[in-house]
């Protein structure tokens, strides 16, 4: 109502996700456009992980509170180009839950509230499954690591983005949009990836059809990536 959206607008709650949210978001949206061209799909992702603090001495709690931060984003997904303005359009999308990871990053509802799980291993287990993880997506794409201009990591942390940028090979300026965003605002959970394809599709260095590899981790130890290419004005 307060956005004067017509009362018949559909509407969808994903929840509980995580710090990867944004592409099952992103997902949805595509196949909503792709079946109708002249679908608008609006995406907000709104973050409020204060409300989760806990008064605790454990560790899990004190590592989640000083990690975690407030924001919100929001984005318009359309089925045709947009005029006067500059777009990332989505080509494709993957996700996988790795075999190693259930108990070192999870998210359960507790006796307090909403508990975290951040082990020291998750970087690890990051890299260690990373390969794997984004070889669909670059079978879909007919692309190869090397064919990606920038990568639109999701900065749960500096370990996890030193360890994607050295298991890939990629140079510090591939990453500099997430390196930006998480000095800047820190991990706001699903937004902030959403942060980082903003900073990306602003910036002079991204030009014409660059590609853009959208990366996020989350619970299970969950991988979702998506495959971009940047349109200059329609």
């Amino acid at each position: 109502q307060a956005l004067g959206l017509s009362e018949s607008t559909q509407r969808f709650h994903l929840g509980f996700m995580g710090c990867y949210a944004a592409f099952p978001a992103l997902r949805m949206a595509h196949s909503f456009c792709e079946g109708d061209p002249h679908a608008r799909v609006l995406i907000v992702s709104v973050e409020l992980c204060t409300l989760h603090f806990q008064s605790t001495k454990e560790l899990d709690h004190m590592i989640g509170a000083a990690i975690f931060g407030d924001g919100g984003a929001g984005l318009l997904v359309s089925g045709s180009p947009t005029a006067n303005a500059p777009s990332l359009e989505s080509e494709s999308f993957a996700n996988t839950i790795t075999e190693t990871g259930k108990k070192d990053m999870a998210w359960t509802i507790g006796d307090h509230g909403f508990d975290m799980i951040l082990s020291s291993y998750v970087p690890d287990i990051i890299e260690a499954n990373l390969e794997e993880a984004l070889a669909p997506l670059f079978v879909q794409a007919g692309l190869s690591p090397t064919d990606i201009t920038t990568w639109g990591l999701h900065p749960g942390g500096r370990s996890i983005v030193d360890k994607v940028e050295a298991s890939l090979g990629l140079g510090a300026e591939q990453l500099e949009a997430s390196r930006y965003v998480l000095a800047n605002y820190g991990n706001m959970s699903s937004a902030t990836v959403l942060f980082v394809l903003q900073r990306i599709l602003a910036s002079k260095d991204t030009r014409e059809g660059d590609s853009v590899l959208g990366l996020a981790f989350g619970p299970g130890l969950s991988i979702e990536s998506g495959l971009f290419r940047k349109r200059s004005l329609a």
